[in-house]
């Protein structure tokens, strides 16, 4: 393993946008990397003008995602990057992942992957073909409480999964004016840049990843209706899908982002033949594990207590009581994610399909999961094999 920090690139985040500062501040969290480059906007100008607000040097603050990658390989091995964070409009994260993959650079994308089916699959043709690791920032899955979660049903202690009911839900679309012109995130509204999936691709598709994360199930169909209640966009702000996993599971998914007065209520719930277990976003450091006849039990986050599974301690970096949420999760896939980069750099083996942190191939079924909810809701809900 390298002892020196990971050099990155982040292309995308600056001005008023939000994610790309959070993927800079993850990035960086545990010292192992240092933002060191970037293509902050589409615009050259503003991309240059950006470059104090992370603390690069206005030399490596490029006009364009190409400029960057030409630069960088001209570079010297010790001082070029090691890797990108692509925090983008989704319709630009399959050229761009694909070229920095096949310059030679790892690729951090945010979520969703991309917009269409033969995108995704470009994009993990690209990753097989270039060696490259492929992370996606389905941050949630980072949680420590998630990931005992996951241990727990794996391991048989929730018995058979019946059913995984996963709800992302927000309200803040009931703020926005019509012909308003938002601070960030205009290209939502956009279906040219945003894709068809509105709230679906913004938030349902976390919820999805969230349920097959933990769970370990894999559709075989579904059925889904969504709405557009909001009159800034044409674009889905409500919906359901309801799947038909293998192992005769089912599981229902729920997004909105019309609901009044909630924020970020991400929840899990999983049903199985021994016990069930509910998990929300916004109290992220208690797990709830219920079974007939017996108390209620609640695990804390604490990597110290007896009950905390290894890949719950390995996720934490505070004792319990203090608390760890969004900036630590999204940490977290930034760290597994490193320490396969190192390995791949080393001359070892990448197992994209053992990986902990969401890969190309979750990418893919994310945006077969946009892309079934939206046939299924064009032709009435009608079932959709997946």
């Amino acid at each position: 393993m390298s002892e020196r920090p990971l050099r990155m690139a982040l292309i995308g985040g600056g001005g008023a946008a939000f994610i790309g500062k959070v993927h800079a501040t993850a990035a960086t969290l545990d010292r192992r990397a240092e933002l060191v480059a970037g293509a902050f906007s589409s615009n050259p100008e503003r991309s240059r003008a950006a470059a104090s607000e992370f603390g690069v040097d206005p030399q490596r603050a490029y006009g364009s995602w190409q400029e960057l990658l030409e630069k960088e390989q001209e570079l010297p091995e010790d001082e070029r990057i090691d890797f990108v964070s692509v925090a983008t409009p989704n319709f630009t994260h399959c050229d761009i992942s694909c070229g920095v993959m096949e310059a030679g650079f790892h690729v951090i994308c945010d979520k969703p992957m991309t917009i269409t089916l033969d995108d995704a699959e470009r994009m993990v043709s690209t990753a097989e073909n270039t060696g490259r690791v492929f992370a996606l920032t389905h941050n949630y899955s980072g949680y420590p409480l998630i990931r005992q979660a996951r241990q727990m049903v794996s391991a048989g202690e929730l018995g058979d999964i019946i059913a995984v009911r996963a709800t992302y839900v927000q309200g803040w679309m009931h703020g926005m004016v019509p012909g308003d012109t938002p601070d960030r995130g205009a290209w939502k509204s956009d279906p040219t840049r945003n894709g068809r999936a509105g709230s679906l691709g913004d938030v349902g598709t976390h919820a999805f990843h969230l349920a097959g994360f933990v769970t370990g199930l894999t559709p075989e169909s579904l059925i889904s209706r969504m709405q557009s209640y909001s009159p800034h966009h044409d674009l889905d702000d409500y919906g359901h899908a309801m799947i038909q996993f293998d192992q005769g599971a089912t599981g229902l998914i729920t997004w909105s982002q019309v609901t009044h007065g909630r924020l970020n209520d991400l929840s899990l719930e999983i049903d199985g033949t021994k016990g069930a277990l509910t998990w929300h976003q916004e109290t992220p450091n208690q797990l709830y594990v219920r079974s007939l006849g017996e108390p209620t039990r609640v695990f804390e986050r604490d990597p110290n207590a007896g009950y905390s599974l290894s890949d719950a301690v390995a996720a934490c970096r505070l004792p319990g009581g203090h608390p760890e949420a969004f900036f630590e999760a999204f940490a977290n896939v930034y760290r597994n994610a490193f320490e396969d980069m190192q390995t791949v750099d080393a001359g070892g083996a990448l197992d994209r399909q053992g990986s902990i942190y969401p890969s190309v191939y979750q990418g893919q079924e994310g945006v077969r999961f946009m892309t079934r909810c939206l046939e299924s809701h064009d032709v009435g809900g009608a079932s959709q094999p997946w």
